[in-house]
């Protein structure tokens, strides 16, 4: 099977998941703040390869949207909104690297990235809406 590097397939987010587990094992965690290295390199790939033996397609696909997943984690936006929002930041990304456009050549769009990220933060909240706020109708509140 061949493919693009301007289309990288997709691929199941349980298969980046599974490369950010082997560098959590590997004490090597804080890859999406501080950036990729050979070593963390090295024990991605042979964490993808154990996983994908039969299928090197796939374990290549997902080998350059998780070096792509690390590198746009570079742009300023997302460096803020990771040191936010934490550990909580990084089931999401690995769901959107997972799925979203990614060209080899020029990686994923951080705007794009980052809209997709606030998104699926934002699906999540419930407003908190207080006893006075129940209480209160709308002509009193405009009046106010």
């Amino acid at each position: 099977m061949n493919w693009n590097l301007t289309d990288v397939p997709a691929i199941a987010p349980s298969d980046l998941a599974g490369a950010m587990q082997a560098l959590i094992a590997d004490g090597r965690g804080l890859v999406l703040l501080r950036g990729l290295e050979d070593a963390d390199l090295d024990t991605v790939q042979a964490a993808l390869k154990r996983r994908f033996h039969a299928d090197p397609q796939t374990a290549l696909a997902a080998f350059v949207r998780f070096r792509h997943l690390a590198e746009v984690f570079s742009a300023r936006r997302l460096k803020e909104l990771m040191l936010e929002r934490g550990y909580a930041l990084i089931a999401p990304a690995i769901a959107i690297a997972a799925s979203l456009r990614l060209n080899a050549n020029r990686g994923f769009n951080p705007q794009k990235f980052l809209l997709a990220l606030q998104e699926t933060m934002t699906d999540n909240v419930v407003p908190i809406v207080t006893p006075r706020e129940k209480t209160v109708p709308d002509s009193e509140l405009l009046a106010a």
